[in-house]
């Protein structure tokens, strides 16, 4: 399939948005509801990681409550740096530049696409979690990548908005250990307060020692 040139995307991007929207235009109509429903819904998973994230590091060490705490704060951070691209490139959403019917509404104009938000935050969210909890972090991982990709299924991004979003997340979340250092000596501050220690829990609890006897 040939697609005309559209400036600002590459054409081999465009003409794979065109195959993978005609692909999802012949699913079931319950797959199409379920996809656009899910595409949304993958953002309530991605808060209750970072809920057990914070309630099992509650038990742990300074370290490993401060990296917790530093998930969100790095996708809040690159949610904003997407968003700032986004307004700079402002590049059209596919399904009005292209005018092809899709399952998700197209987002009004304004709205641009490159890069992918959703994108940008599952991409983040992936690489913050896997620094804290590997066996999570790993199903979060293959969530993410499938709820990132799910923008192309329902129509509102081209292939590489969200590979850019994704590799602009998990980038940002790489900073995550250096930012989660400089917030350690906060953590500890607030577990010797009453409040914190309700919040942060009180850490790990040093087991009883014995005695050695006397001889």
């Amino acid at each position: 399939m040939i697609v005309a040139d559209i400036s600002d995307v590459p054409d081999v991007s465009a003409e794979w948005y065109r195959r993978i929207v005609d692909a999802a235009a012949e699913l079931p109509a319950p797959l199409q509801a379920a996809a656009a429903f899910a595409t949304e819904a993958v953002l309530a998973v991605y808060v209750a990681a970072f809920a057990l994230l914070w309630w099992r590091a509650r038990t742990r060490t300074a370290p490993v409550v401060a990296r917790a705490l530093a998930a969100p704060v790095v996708t809040v951070l690159a949610y904003t740096l997407s968003e700032t691209a986004k307004e700079w490139k402002a590049v059209d959403r596919p399904c009005r530049l292209l005018a092809v019917p899709t399952i998700a509404p197209c987002p009004e104009v304004g709205d641009w696409s490159f890069p992918s938000n959703h994108a940008a935050v599952a991409g983040a969210v992936a690489v913050a979690v896997l620094w804290s909890a590997l066996r999570l972090g790993a199903a979060v991982l293959v969530l993410a990548a499938a709820a990132a990709a799910s923008r192309m299924v329902v129509g509102v991004h081209f292939p590489h908005d969200v590979v850019a979003g994704f590799l602009l997340g998990a980038v940002v979340a790489a900073a995550l250990p250096t930012i989660a250092r400089m917030g350690e000596t906060t953590v500890l501050r607030l577990r010797s307060r009453p409040v914190g220690r309700l919040a942060l829990g009180s850490g790990p609890v040093e087991a009883p020692t014995q005695p050695l006897p006397v001889r």
